[in-house]
């Protein structure tokens, strides 16, 4: 099989709000949607978990379900958006956001991790994580999206992951990522 990346449930915040690094309790539908998503999971030998609660409480449920530890993985993490953090997409200031577009790559008007810089985080975690054999990890859309890319999928950015959204990377994959195959250099496909 190799590694499962599955997204965290939905958060408690206020829709159009821009989270990254925000570490936010999950919502109030958690049970119903920890219960559907463990449901849809094949059996697994490690659970790994970004360390913002809103995954820690995922990974914990489907530890506890199915007799796992769960492992804080700090390299799973979000983007880091520093200023936009906790504020709603439509009160950042357009000139922020026109310079993030002009350089979606190497932008950071908000303090935070550019694109690249984030990517390159991305990498050199999945690549510690070897060719994994049946492991979980519950993480974020945007290291999701950053996995596609060092992958050299074209959906890439513009892959749209739900809460709770399932990627399935292959032990090929994964043992690709760790040589640092050619799909994984940052700005590939930027």
């Amino acid at each position: 099989m190799g590694l499962i990346l599955v997204r965290h449930t939905a958060p408690d915040v206020a829709p159009g709000t821009c989270y990254g690094r925000l570490d936010l309790s999950p919502g109030p539908r958690f049970a119903e949607e920890a219960a559907a998503i463990l449901a849809t999971l094949p059996p697994v030998s490690r659970v790994l978990t970004s360390p913002l609660i809103r995954c820690r409480a995922l990974a914990e449920h489907v530890g506890a379900a199915r007799g796992l530890p769960v492992e804080v993985a700090p390299g799973l993490i979000e983007i880091d958006f520093g200023t936009w953090e906790g504020i709603a997409w439509d009160a950042v200031p357009r000139a922020e956001l026109d310079a993030w577009a002009a350089d979606f790559w190497h932008a950071r008007p908000h303090g935070g991790e550019s694109v690249a810089i984030f990517t390159a985080r991305v990498a050199e975690a999945l690549a510690g994580l070897g060719a994994a054999q049946d492991w979980l990890a519950v993480t974020h859309a945007g290291l999701m999206r950053a996995a596609l890319h060092l992958l050299g999928r074209d959906e890439t950015w513009a892959s749209r992951f739900g809460h709770g959204a399932v990627l399935r990377l292959s032990r090929d994959e994964l043992a690709a990522l760790a040589a640092g195959g050619a799909g994984t250099r940052p700005g590939k496909n930027a």
